[in-house]
């Protein structure tokens, strides 16, 4: 740990360990306010102790260890200490409660995420509330930034959030995987979920860096488990192939600054192709399994996977990805998706054919703080010689963006200089 800035070593590492932790307290104690107190408990003692102790070896066990002792000390004060023991479990009597802190720690650790990420998607909770406290307790991301992904307000964010887990406090959701219908009622949210995770892992949403590769790491191997527990879900294979591919160009979209590098200008020798070759795989086995039309995520991973396979940008094949975004509107219809097909239409038909689509979707309510709407636009401005109203166009997205790299990107754009 460096010492001039212990906290902001204890802060990343709470960033990758916070989810695994509530998520086991959770399997616990079975009850999701009471975990994320002792969770937040065992951050306070860690914050008081390791700027001079240092970082234990294994600082989740640690934490791990630390909260399930403080459930011990909180259960033993109360006065019905027998019954609350006795409807908890043997997990956690006290014999259970092994001094080594990484035997504590790894028991049943990869599965407790995706259990509490299922438990999050239960169907007492709205299918929005359950994706944004998913957000909240597996990605880490703040109530801001899951505001930022729905393009809702913050304040109203902050409510979702505090209702859902009143909700879940009150409901007592369990914490074991379903089974069944049950398990395939909730398939659909927690690929949301995951897509979501990846999605700020891939692009942060605010912050100095443009990518978050702890999240997009996270979201790919709660991916693949998910494929454990759903197989046959053609749509969990979409979203894993959608995942590799688009990490594969993971070392290509920042520069040695770390400045954002735009797909078209990316050095496609960068791109790591084992992860296409896997993500290629996971679409073929999602198209094999679809029953009817295919689904979001497959139809994402075709279009990633047109990129992919195109070993410079003159080959990709604009016309299939302008078909299969027609194709996505059809399936989930979002202003999202059609600005992204707008971008595919001006690279098959020329930036004349795409500019009337995106004025088309630059007064939706739902868009009016997403920068990518006057990005998009002022790109396209620009290539018809507009240049003036093209600059306008590029300070407006900067002026929306809260990411540090993509702001100095679209000012450099606009010719501002700091």
């Amino acid at each position: 740990m460096t010492p001039a800035d212990p906290h902001a070593t204890i802060d990343a590492i709470w960033r990758v360990e916070a989810p695994k932790i509530v998520g086991g307290l959770t399997r616990l104690v079975r009850d999701l306010a009471t975990a994320e107190d002792l969770a937040h408990d065992a951050l306070v003692a860690a914050l008081e102790q390791w700027p001079s102790q240092g970082v234990p070896d294994r600082p989740g066990a640690w934490l791990m260890a630390t909260a399930k002792h403080r459930a011990i000390d909180r259960i033993r004060r109360s006065a019905n200490f027998k019954r609350k023991l006795e409807a908890f479990g043997a997990d956690i009597a006290p014999a259970a409660w092994m001094p080594d802190p990484e035997a504590a720690f790894d028991d049943q650790v990869h599965d407790d995420v995706l259990r509490l990420i299922f438990m999050a998607c239960h169907p007492v909770l709205p299918s929005e509330a359950q994706v944004a406290l998913t957000l909240r307790l597996v990605g880490g991301l703040t109530t801001p930034e899951i505001a930022r992904a729905f393009l809702v307000p913050e304040a109203t964010m902050a409510q979702r959030l505090v209702r859902a887990k009143k909700k879940l406090s009150t409901e007592r959701p369990s914490i074991e995987l379903p089974s069944g219908e049950a398990r395939q009622a909730r398939v659909a949210s927690v690929l949301d979920v995951l897509y979501l995770i990846f999605n700020e892992g891939y692009t942060a949403s605010a912050g100095e860096d443009l990518v978050r590769r702890g999240l997009v790491d996270e979201a790919r191997r709660l991916a693949r488990l998910l494929l454990d527990v759903a197989p046959g879900e053609a749509d969990a294979h979409g979203l894993a192939a959608l995942m590799d591919l688009q990490a594969s160009r993971l070392d290509a979209r920042v520069d040695a600054t770390g400045a954002p590098v735009l797909l078209l200008e990316q050095d496609r020798g960068r791109w790591d192709r084992a992860l296409i070759r896997s993500g290629l795989a996971s679409l073929a086995d999602a198209w094999q399994l679809r029953r009817a039309s295919p689904g979001f995520f497959t139809l994402q991973a075709a279009i990633a996977a047109c990129h992919a396979r195109a070993t410079t940008p003159d080959a990709t094949d604009w016309v299939a990805i302008v078909d299969h975004y027609t194709t996505l509107l059809q399936v989930a219809p979002s202003p999202v998706v059609a600005l992204n097909r707008a971008m595919a239409v001006a690279m098959a038909e020329g930036p004349a054919a795409a500019l009337p689509l995106v004025d088309a979707l630059a007064d939706d309510p739902a868009l009016r703080a997403y920068h990518y709407v006057p990005a998009v636009r002022a790109d396209l401005l620009e290539k018809l010689g507009r240049g003036q109203e093209a600059r306008v166009e590029f300070e407006r997205a900067a002026a929306l963006t809260a990411n540090a790299r993509e702001k100095a990107q679209l000012l450099a754009k606009a010719g501002v200089t700091h």
